[in-house]
């Protein structure tokens, strides 16, 4: 084969514009990183992947099956492994006070969510996927599974995760007088516990195949996230994922997002983007009332309160919490246990919502 035709042969392939994909991801999660932004390993794709479909990508680029459903996986890992039994006993302990707030965080969210579906900002379910309080990029995984627009929810979910965790940082500042502790830094290559990590990655193909193989809906999130959950509660299995894979993972499910974006949907964002803002922060001001309510009634300290009841973004809530002043099981044990809530809830109240709304499900 001659060097023309092996060239020819990268081009066909679209390697080319895949490590101009790369390149460009990285150069934005290191820059969203220097602001400590959230989720910087998956909006940084998202970003760069966004950005490639509408220039030189022209929807030709996808990312193939398996990797993509192998990196949902892992993501559905990654949540499991933040189920531990110091939680579930925290969550058991005060099971009424945590079911009551928790349901209140999604009826809010849900009745907001009513309002865009009503007022048709985004079509059929996808704004009702786009403000459920849980999860974002297990939401935008789910929400794909049921019949949403992923390019929608994902818009929805990672603008809330910006606003809560600037909103977060700086009621955690201002409100309590917090210490002004630095976030961990990004450590991308710990030591790694070898015979775990194997273990884990075994289980991660069987869970992927497991899900194909049955054809279970929304199973890339739901079946790693329960099995996993169980098997290390029980100690039969340590998740270990380190922050490289988690970050291939990430950018697996962006570049999924972002490499769909076509011109229309970016118009699509840029209408409803004043509508979904406005519902974002009052979704923010009601929860804040919930938390005065749980720091009157339930004598939990403010910022504690205000952190449990946040809305979403839990990823980042733990590290704001982790660098403050504040009961962090119980943080995590409301955040975890909405999270749990909304998975297992979550399609049937999307389902609802299109049937008393009226609206199917359409293309934009």
């Amino acid at each position: 084969m001659s060097f023309s035709d092996a060239s020819r042969l990268l081009r066909d392939a679209g390697l080319p514009k895949w490590a101009l994909l790369l390149a460009l991801s990285t150069a934005l999660v290191i820059f969203l990183e220097l602001f400590a932004l959230p989720a910087s390993l998956l909006i940084g794709p998202m970003v760069a992947a966004i950005a490639l479909a509408l220039t030189v990508g022209k929807g030709k680029l996808r990312v193939p099956f398996w990797p993509l459903q192998f990196g949902q996986v892992l993501v559905g890992l990654m949540m499991a492994r933040t189920i531990t039994p110091d939680i579930l006993g925290t969550m058991a302990k005060d099971a009424p006070l945590f079911l009551l707030f928790i349901f209140s965080v999604i009826a809010i969210a849900t009745g907001l969510g009513w309002l865009l579906t009503r007022w048709q900002v985004l079509p059929g379910t996808t704004a009702v996927w786009g403000s459920s309080p849980g999860g974002a990029s297990a939401m935008v995984i789910m929400s794909e599974a049921y019949g949403a627009d992923a390019r929608l929810v994902a818009f929805m979910q990672y603008l809330r995760v910006v606003f809560v965790a600037v909103g977060a940082s700086v009621i955690s500042r201002l409100w309590v007088a917090a210490d002004g502790a630095e976030p961990p830094p990004l450590v991308l290559f710990p030591e790694i516990d070898w015979p775990a990590f194997a273990a884990t990655m075994a289980f991660a193909a069987f869970c992927a195949y497991g899900v194909w193989r049955l054809r279970l809906q929304g199973g890339t999130i739901i079946v790693p996230l329960f099995l996993g959950a169980l098997l290390q509660g029980m100690g039969l299995l340590k998740i270990e994922l380190p922050m490289w894979l988690l970050a291939i993972a990430y950018a697996l499910v962006g570049w999924s997002i972002g490499l769909r974006f076509t011109r229309s949907i970016l118009k699509h964002v840029a209408r409803a983007l004043p509508r979904v803002s406005a519902c974002i922060v009052l979704l923010m001001a009601l929860c804040g009332c919930m938390a005065v309510a749980l720091h009157v009634f339930a004598g939990i300290d403010l910022l504690t309160a205000y952190l449990a009841t946040s809305p979403g973004g839990a990823d980042s809530v733990a590290i704001i919490a982790a660098s403050s002043d504040v009961d962090v099981p119980f943080v995590m044990a409301m955040q975890t246990g909405r999270f749990l809530v909304i998975l297992m809830i979550g399609p049937m109240l999307a389902r609802f919502i299109a049937r008393r709304s009226g609206l199917a499900e359409n293309p934009v």
